[in-house]
């Protein structure tokens, strides 16, 4: 007599799933790195190009520089995080942990650790993605709650970067051509400088906002609330 062998899908592009049979299918695919469900749908990342790396590193080097230098917060790079009843991966994270009044937490599922609830920022480099990050995955982010959603448009040679006010996205303006976090204060970006993988110019408009008063100010306040 013959057996059937039930083999689990594997995730394609456009399929809508729940959540659960969405990590059951990921669970079963442990070669694929990058996964996202969103708005029931599931999107899969085209091969990564020498801009969108080298765009992603720059953004990575620059949060988590602020983060070493700010006790209580935290990067994270490409975590998937349960967000409603989506599972998106950010490309990049900045969070206050929660033991330092962050609203985020985590979740044990079969001894691994998963993200819950919101980071504080978000940033992605939007090239081949650009479509559905602005406004999929922005819609999301919105909803629950990321109080700042950073995309770096490469191709269109053009950082922006949005504060969540009252329930929508407001675009920050820059002041003398530096943006400067709501959420983090001291995190200061020269927009033109990343764009160009100008990291000396980076860390250095950088490192201004991280001896500022202000982020002395959040520092203290950060360990105030340390539980």
């Amino acid at each position: 007599m013959s057996s059937t062998i039930l083999e689990t899908p594997t995730l394609q592009t456009g399929e809508r799933l729940t959540r659960d049979e969405f990590i059951k299918r990921w669970e079963a695919q442990p070669e694929l790195r990058w996964a996202e469900l969103i708005g029931g749908v599931v999107y899969l990342r085209m091969p990564t190009t020498e801009e969108h790396g080298g765009s992603h590193d720059a953004v990575a080097y620059w949060l988590k520089t602020y983060a070493l230098a700010t006790p209580g917060c935290k990067t994270n790079l490409g975590s998937s995080w349960y967000m409603r009843d989506d599972m998106p991966q950010p490309e990049n994270s900045l969070r206050i942990l929660p033991e330092y009044g962050g609203q985020s937490s985590l979740l044990n599922r079969k001894g691994r650790h998963y993200l819950v609830g919101a980071p504080e920022l978000a940033a992605e480099v939007s090239i081949s993605s650009r479509a559905y990050d602005m406004k999929e995955k922005k819609e999301l982010y919105r909803k629950v709650g990321v109080q700042e959603f950073i995309s770096v448009q490469p191709e269109k040679n053009s950082v922006v970067w949005y504060r969540l006010r009252q329930g929508a996205y407001a675009e920050l303006k820059s002041k003398e051509g530096i943006l400067r976090s709501e959420v983090f204060p001291g995190l200061w970006l020269d927009a033109k400088a990343i764009l160009k993988d100008d990291m000396q110019r980076v860390l250095a408009v950088l490192n201004d906002g991280l001896n500022s008063a202000e982020h002395a100010e959040f520092v203290a306040r950060l360990a105030a609330k340390k539980k």
